[in-house]
């Protein structure tokens, strides 16, 4: 489409880092095909909604977009919907009556010439095209790149899938079994990056430890190991972590890789092993709790953060305390706490014993007491020390990051963003969000 440059393309991202990686991807991908990116809110010629499924709240929500996308654009827009929700629920989105396009987790990139036809034939719409594709026996990753970002950090995806069988989780069957991007590509990928400026990393995927099992004889931390080879890059922090991950030689081979970073978000979502068990995790607390302290044992100020969620089915008011008591144990920097969403089309949603929405608050209220607790006392053991600090203000005179143990920081001074300086804490603010500091 010679005139494809006239028009323009509007992004709305729901749910995950990954969904906002391919929105990225997707985004430099019209552009490379000339069209202008716009505000999603902006009247636009083609509207693209990457869609999440995670809980029944993101069902509503990737609706409700869809349909504000129709009222942005009005009837001559192009309406197209992909990802998780539009994976598992095809006729429902078809329902809304508002997308020209509908798409899955397979063949996203082909979204930028299904919306340059559709502009072609605008004067002669022909209904709803579908390309959700069965995602199950996917062997591949779709081969997806970026060479910018929206963000100081750049964030990278290295894999796809889950090959897990939570109890309370539809992802598995919305993203299809693990698939990973060669070495080769990820290297390539963030030494473009890199290139660009950005000197931090974020690799991430759906559950990205599992990097490589797709991969004969590749492992996460071959991986980690070739991308702390890049010249130039100075930080590689990683998504969330499915704790098993820390066994064998894991803590000892990235022990050396100093350009990791030490904070690791290890998924625990909760403190009980009757409930872990009933949400067919595939560690215990013991096991958690051996992982962590090899990391400390190993990495020196190394931080974690986690995933919690209280009110599962059946869990008793004594498996609440062990879970807290448990997180308390652990020594969290900070703790993502929900409240037990039930997921239709899986296991947990049909268990016996739901726990009903006050006592879940409750709940909430008293594991966000042992998490304040637990994030004052990791804080105040890092006061007066020294560490160096990647400036993500735009603001003249004003420096805020990230320490390496993923502290927010705040201080006074001048630091072009998206460069290290080097910083003391000095004090804990404003209701334990950030630390102030001083520029040294």
């Amino acid at each position: 489409m010679d005139n494809s440059k006239l028009f323009s393309v509007g992004f709305c991202t729901l749910g995950c880092r990954v969904n906002r990686y391919e929105t990225d991807a997707l985004s430099e991908e019209f552009v490379r095909q000339g069209f202008a990116v716009k505000s999603f809110e902006d009247k636009c010629d083609v509207y693209v909604i990457n869609t999440c499924t995670v809980t029944s709240e993101s069902d509503r929500k990737s609706r409700q977009m869809i349909r504000r996308a129709r009222l942005f654009g009005g009837k001559d827009a192009i309406v197209m919907a992909v990802g998780c929700y539009t994976q598992l629920n095809e006729e429902k989105a078809i329902k809304t009556q508002c997308l020209d396009y509908i798409g899955g987790n397979t063949d996203k990139l082909h979204t930028v010439s299904v919306a340059k036809d559709l502009l072609l034939q605008r004067d002669n719409k022909r209904g709803i095209i579908s390309n959700v594709k069965d995602i199950r026996h996917q062997t591949e990753i779709e081969q997806m790149k970026i060479s910018t970002c929206s963000t100081t950090r750049s964030f990278v995806k290295i894999s796809d899938g889950c090959n897990n069988r939570c109890s309370y989780c539809i992802i598995p069957k919305a993203r299809g079994p693990v698939r990973s991007k060669s070495i080769d590509d990820a290297v390539c990928e963030v030494s473009a990056l890199c290139n660009n400026g950005y000197i931090e990393t974020v690799l991430t995927g759906i559950e990205t430890a599992a990097y490589g099992k797709d991969l004969q004889g590749v492992t996460f931390c071959d991986l980690l190991e070739n991308i702390n080879n890049i010249k130039g890059l100075y930080r590689i922090r990683l998504g969330s972590l499915e704790p098993t991950v820390i066994r064998g030689d894991f803590a000892d081979r990235i022990k050396n890789l100093e350009k990791v970073m030490p904070h690791f978000h290890l998924s625990l979502q909760s403190g009980s092993d009757s409930v872990l068990n009933a949400m067919r995790r595939r560690y215990n607390t013991q096991m958690f709790y051996e992982g962590i302290s090899i990391l400390r044992e190993k990495i020196p100020n190394v931080t974690f953060t986690t995933d919690v969620i209280v009110g599962f089915p059946g869990e008793t008011d004594e498996m609440f305390c062990d879970s807290m008591e448990f997180a308390e144990k652990c020594g969290f920097l900070y703790m993502h706490i929900f409240p037990y969403s039930k997921r239709e089309g899986t296991e947990a949603a049909d268990m016996k014993n739901q726990i009903d929405g006050i006592e879940k608050k409750k709940r909430v209220s008293a594991m966000e007491k042992v998490m304040r607790t637990s994030r004052l006392k990791v804080m105040k053991s890092f006061l007066n020390q020294s560490f160096e600090v990647l400036n993500e203000s735009a603001q003249d005179g004003l420096i805020k990051g990230y320490t390496p143990n993923f502290i927010e920081v705040c201080a006074k001074g001048n630091c072009q963003q998206g460069k290290l300086c080097n910083v003391q804490l000095n004090d804990i603010c404003d209701n334990l969000s950030y630390m102030s500091a001083e520029l040294i």
